[in-house]
């Protein structure tokens, strides 16, 4: 297991990922949306963060969106991946980055104007190795570690 240092703790495992080759461009199986997609530095994350989701913290595949348009001013726009409570309701949304990207203020902008259309309790920033998730409930708090998906 590789530990993954920033202000919120975050281990991946050892997953297994289905990768291959396909109309001469390197692919990953996506196990959400069920289909190979471009294995781009940012898909490699988004993927990590998946399996993380799905066999450490045990959210369920079938509420968990990635790669998703909703409309904000007009405007399609495309979140990387939100969770969803049972009854429906969007509950954390996840803004991904390769690897080399900075999260910097426009990344935090980028999930927080996202938000607006979403309002879920839990943001979380990651780039694979620099991770930040926050609960909002009366102002922001930044989390020491990932929520279980029984603690939603």
């Amino acid at each position: 297991m590789l530990p993954v240092t920033g202000m919120t703790e975050v281990v991946f495992g050892k997953y297994k990922f289905r990768t291959g080759e396909q109309d001469g461009r390197k692919v990953i199986f996506d196990e959400v949306r069920k289909k190979p997609v471009a294995l781009t530095p940012e898909e490699w994350v988004r993927q990590h963060i998946l399996h993380y989701l799905i066999y450490d913290k045990q959210y369920p595949k079938s509420l968990i969106a990635v790669e998703k348009s909703i409309e904000m001013n007009g405007l399609q726009k495309r979140f990387d991946v939100v969770v969803f409570a049972t009854d429906g309701l969007p509950k954390m949304l996840i803004e991904c980055k390769a690897p080399e990207e900075l999260l910097n203020e426009k990344v935090f902008e980028q999930i927080a104007r996202y938000n607006l259309k979403l309002r879920v309790k839990y943001l979380w920033v990651t780039n694979g190795s620099n991770n930040f998730c926050c609960e909002i409930k009366e102002g922001i708090r930044l989390l020491e570690k990932i929520p279980a998906y029984a603690e939603l």
